[in-house]
């Protein structure tokens, strides 16, 4: 069985990518960028790209990349998710190089991908699960035709990875496209459409097992994002209990309120072992798609409670454009629905395992 406690090296991931994210990625800052027509922030991107590597994180060091693991960049999005950073790390260092490393002819984009040079985006719906149907456009006289909705962080690739109808999957220059933008709750990763007229497109691997296994990696890996967010609800409600007075006391005090949290704790605490398993399982290939189904079973409603007590013992304070809760809870909400629902994951889970309702 595998040690699913954090290594000394991923903890020491850990304290460089939270520097980071603490000199240049403050509460403030993305609410203030939220609020305008560019909510990515790409120097941050290029930061964690290029200058600390990540973006090649699950790339072989023979093409190009780190050569690292599920579970190393599982601590990266644990502290992307805690604070709501808004870069497309997830759709393109994670969905878009797993659907590469799947591919047979994945040419010299991986290792642009892999590089942080370039950023992709997988054009498959951010709501399809990992064995759901997905949509596809038309091949017709060697160009690609048609639309594809609900595409996360299409608006910042620079390529799109696209399957057709003839069984293939595409790399697309987004120059090619129109990325038209869908209204999203979760403003730090912004929807779009994007429609193809005629675009050209160069053939990399077959899309089927492609995208299988990126959308399985991104629900995976989706749910450590998920607790990175529970946990800064988590322990930022419980600073402001223990500071927050009433009746000349410290409202954490309450012992309905430290129920309340203990709970929250509990099921945190649940959700670390469910994420983590999940990244485990990822690393090595065994039970990954059961170690998948069970995290986002259990992660996407621990993540929107967590965000819900945040905002409500939070007070007055928690109800303010100012205060970064509301950024959680969107993402939260958001996330429930990314790479398939609770409900769809414990729908297959029960297929899985082999026990189908009645």
């Amino acid at each position: 069985m595998s040690d699913l406690l954090y290594s000394e090296e991923e903890e020491a991931l850990r304290a460089a990518v939270r520097d980071l994210l603490t000199d240049h990625c403050d509460a403030a800052g993305v609410i203030a960028r939220i609020e305008t027509d560019t909510p990515h922030d790409l120097s941050l991107w290029k930061s964690l790209a290029e200058g600390m590597g990540l973006a090649g994180l699950l790339v072989p060091e023979d093409r190009g990349g780190q050569g690292a693991t599920h579970r190393e960049t599982a601590v990266v999005l644990e502290e992307l998710g805690r604070a709501v950073a808004p870069v497309p790390y997830l759709t393109s260092a994670v969905v878009a190089t797993e659907a590469l490393l799947a591919c047979a002819e994945p040419g010299d984009l991986l290792a642009e991908l892999a590089s942080g040079r370039r950023i992709g985006a997988l054009a498959v719906g951010l709501h399809t699960a990992p064995r759901a149907a997905f949509g596809t456009v038309r091949l017709e006289g060697g160009a690609l035709y048609g639309e594809l909705t609900g595409i996360a962080d299409a608006a910042v690739a620079d390529v799109l990875l696209v399957p057709a109808d003839d069984g293939e999957l595409y790399a697309v220059e987004a120059g090619a496209v129109t990325v038209v933008p869908q209204t999203s709750l979760d403003l730090t990763r912004p929807l779009a459409r994007v429609v193809l007229d005629g675009a050209p497109g160069r053939r990399t691997g077959d899309a089927e097992p492609a995208v299988r296994r990126a959308l399985r990696a991104g629900a995976g890996l989706l749910a450590s994002e998920q607790l990175g967010s529970a946990e800064w609800s988590l322990k930022e409600t419980v600073r402001h209990l223990k500071d927050r007075t009433q009746f000349n006391r410290p409202v954490g005090g309450f012992q309905a309120l430290k129920h309340r949290l203990a709970q929250l704790w509990l099921e945190t605490v649940n959700l670390r072992a469910a994420a983590r398993n999940a990244a485990d399982a990822l690393s090595t290939g065994e039970d990954a798609d059961l170690a998948v189904t069970v995290a986002q079973s259990y992660a996407a409603p621990v993540a929107v409670r967590a965000a819900e007590e945040a905002l409500q013992l939070h007070g007055g304070i928690g109800m303010t454009w100012e205060h970064p809760v509301h950024l959680h809870l969107k993402r939260a909400k958001a996330d429930s629905i990314a790479f398939g629902t609770a409900g769809a994951h414990r729908e297959a889970l029960a297929e899985l395992v082999d026990l189908r309702a009645p």
